[in-house]
């Protein structure tokens, strides 16, 4: 078989002649091997021999902007710190000013609702599983356009099938690591079972997390209940929606709330599923393994939460970051 050798010219002329439909959706990109950043999708790439690509080694999070504005840096940004270090995975300098670049790249991005993928890499440095063969760590800053669900998902409900793919041991399903392959798996299955969602569930047969999610139950006893974080990862907006349903203990909307065990039959059997992440906020689960969930609609306390989500993403000052849409291009 005879092969062209391709040139540098030839590659990056190929490379901004082949866009995709879906770099409509790409927005920015900041790399630390380049020290600067990219707006043209098609220049938005990783080494291939970076341990990131061939082994899934590195780390990343997901921060929402919305209303111009980013929600909850500080705690997304906090748990891409233990994630690193829970791997040992060492930070490169520009690690230093990673809210200034974050923020930074969103208003180069130009869009005030939109999401931006941190990632940590072990860096190139050799095609083996040796990560002492990567000599730095590298940062990928991705700015990506942000796009609500349908309306139908919030009005009459998602459906939800219990998954069949193993969960993720303890330590890898509190690590927010690049190696998703089995949360890949899941959302091929949740499509493939014309379903809109997944939930994987542990060696006891409780829940544990979708793909990209985490889920809450209101249960037959007035508790809306999650399942802990032993088996699943510490869910920024989980967490945020418990803090918040506070209010409905107050209002007598529910008794109260509980990181538990869960069972699919107490599940089957709940008023109210919901799940929850930081691009979707929270969304009701209207049927579950083809079961109707309550009534099979939404329900009252997804309505409230859904509310207060929306309000503190507008409100909340304490959780927002101001960001200068006059500035300008980022510094090496």
């Amino acid at each position: 078989m005879d092969l062209t050798l391709i040139g540098k010219d030839k590659f990056i002329e190929t490379l901004v002649s082949q866009k995709k439909p879906w770099h409509d959706n790409y927005l920015a990109m900041y790399s630390s091997v380049w020290k600067g950043y990219v707006a043209d999708p098609a220049l938005m790439l990783v080494p291939a021999d970076d341990h990131l690509v061939h082994r899934g080694d590195g780390v990343f999070d997901v921060i929402r902007c919305a209303h111009g504005r980013l929600y909850q840096m500080e705690a997304h940004v906090s748990r891409l710190k233990r994630s690193a270090e829970a791997v040992s995975l060492g930070f490169p300098a520009e690690f230093s000013r990673l809210n200034e670049l974050i923020e930074t790249l969103v208003v180069k991005g130009g869009q005030k609702d939109c999401l931006v993928r941190v990632m940590l890499s072990r860096g190139p440095g050799s095609f083996t599983v040796n990560p002492f063969d990567c000599p730095s760590s590298q940062l990928y800053i991705n700015v990506i356009r942000y796009h609500r669900l349908p309306a139908r998902y919030y009005e009459r409900g998602a459906s939800l099938i219990t998954s069949k793919i193993p969960v993720k041991k303890s330590f890898f399903a509190t690590v927010k690591s690049c190696n998703y392959l089995p949360n890949v798996l899941m959302r091929m299955e949740a499509v493939l079972a014309s379903s809109d969602y997944a939930v994987a569930l542990d060696e006891k047969g409780r829940l544990a997390e979708g793909a990209t999610e985490n889920i809450g139950v209101m249960s037959m006893d007035g508790y809306l209940k999650f399942p802990g974080f032993e088996r699943t990862l510490a869910g920024i907006t989980v967490r945020r929606v418990a803090e918040l349903a506070d209010s409905l203990v107050r209002d007598g909307t529910i008794r109260g709330t509980k990181f538990t065990s869960i069972s699919p039959a107490e599940a089957y059997q709940a008023s109210e599923i919901i799940i929850m992440g930081t691009s979707i906020n929270v969304v009701p689960v209207t049927k579950y393994d083809g079961k109707k969930i309550g009534t099979g609609l939404p329900g009252p306390v997804f309505s409230k939460l859904s509310e207060l989500m929306e309000k503190d993403i507008r409100e909340n000052e304490n959780l927002l970051t101001n960001l200068d849409w006059g500035r300008g291009g980022l510094s090496p």
